[in-house]
């Protein structure tokens, strides 16, 4: 590949996550309230994302290989514990890491 070709594709790329970054700004920042359904998605989504993670991450797991899947249901519960204790999702991943 030549450098023009990666140059234009980083700029692009660039462009592209500022304007999504921006977009909800310049969208909803006229003073108003926003609607309902964009509330709703904000509290929805983290969670379900979250658990999308989790199911993602422990799909290859098999328990009944070796010592496999039990730090990881151990580093799950630690991270359920300290996020119900602190409500600090940094925290809670950072520990459970």
């Amino acid at each position: 590949m030549n450098d023009k070709y990666i140059i234009t594709v980083i700029a692009v790329m660039a462009i592209v996550t500022i304007l999504l970054r921006f977009l909800p700004f310049i969208i909803f920042n006229h003073g108003e309230q926003l609607p309902r359904w964009i509330s709703y998605l904000g509290k929805v989504l983290p969670p379900a994302i979250m658990s999308m993670l989790l199911v993602y991450c422990l799909r290859n797991i098999n328990l009944l290989e070796g010592n496999h899947g039990f730090p990881e249901l151990i580093c799950i519960g630690v991270a359920m514990l300290m996020h119900n204790w602190k409500r600090n999702t940094l925290l809670s991943i950072g520990v459970s890491t």
